[in-house]
């Protein structure tokens, strides 16, 4: 595995100076020969000027948010990251590897989740190379590799977890989107740190039933969200009656035999669970009448 090193470069106003000076120098030497005439500095001032033009070879620019990575006859040679003009061995290949961040969209696929359920998910992934020397000689194409680790990690997270679950406290794709958005980060961080990306944020854009569950699956989700609000209602009921029962027993209001106890606490339910407004009927005579 490579890691990402700084290349051995020369500031390029520096190397500028350095070969104007060269071949001002040759310039002079080669009209110093003619007008002389003088054969050999003809020759030493042919021959500088010879070398030094290809030498202009090796100036680049690194803009912001760029990198290049720099090889020699196949070895690694470093990274320049460093914005400016530089300048290295002519000879050296300069890979360009942009730094930016990066959007990316799954396509819509279709998994099972942990309950056996087909379903439809997608997600957007941001990422960003930190270490050029892995995502350029690790991997064969590292925007390739961040798309398919991407698919492979949101099918594997779909089937860790279940689209939804009413009847267990155990995080769902639905219910739980930090739990899901943290899973899925860290596995992909994980897969992709040999290719040197940073995963900045992963989020799921779609997330539903597959078409042929869809509408039978809307209505199981109706049912069981009616069923879990219905428990939650009966919970807080049962709660109101026995407060009111236990205050009435405290106080010198009425007493209640066991048999008009029961009575209360049914009517109370009934009243409080009830679907539609209670109609109370009016005893105008004893309570026991």
């Amino acid at each position: 595995m490579h890691d990402q090193r700084a290349a051995p470069v020369v500031s390029g106003a520096l190397a500028a100076g350095s070969l104007g000076v060269a071949l001002v120098v040759a310039v002079a030497l080669v009209v110093a020969g003619i007008a002389a005439p003088v054969r050999p500095l003809t020759i030493v001032g042919v021959v500088v000027g010879v070398l030094v033009v290809p030498l202009v070879r090796g100036f680049f620019v690194v803009a912001p948010n760029e990198s290049r990575v720099l090889v020699l006859f196949g070895r690694y040679v470093g990274t320049v990251d460093d914005v400016g003009l530089w300048w290295c061995n002519p000879l050296t290949r300069r890979l360009e590897i942009s730094l930016r961040v990066f959007n990316f969209q799954t396509d819509r696929i279709k998994v099972n989740d942990a309950s056996g359920n087909p379903i439809e998910i997608a997600a957007v992934v941001v990422w960003r190379v930190i270490d050029t020397a892995r995502a350029v000689f690790d991997v064969a194409d590292y925007d390739d590799f961040v798309a398919v680790q991407s698919e492979t990690a949101i099918r594997h997270l779909a089937s860790e977890y279940p689209y939804d679950d009413y009847e267990t406290d155990a995080p769902s794709l639905r219910a739980n989107t930090d739990v899901i958005r943290s899973s899925l980060q860290a596995e992909l961080q994980e897969r992709l740190d040999q290719a040197g990306i940073e995963i900045l944020e992963t989020r799921l854009t779609h997330l539903a039933y597959a078409s042929e569950i869809a509408e039978v699956m809307l209505r199981r989700q109706q049912a069981e969200a009616i069923l879990a609000a219905r428990r939650t209602m009966v919970t807080g009921a049962v709660g109101l009656v026995q407060m009111a029962v236990s205050r009435l027993a405290d106080s010198d209001l009425v007493e209640l035999d066991p048999e008009r106890k029961a009575a209360m606490v049914s009517n109370l339910m009934v009243v409080l669970c009830g679907d539609q407004p209670a109609s109370p009927i009016v005893n105008a005579g004893s309570l026991y009448s």
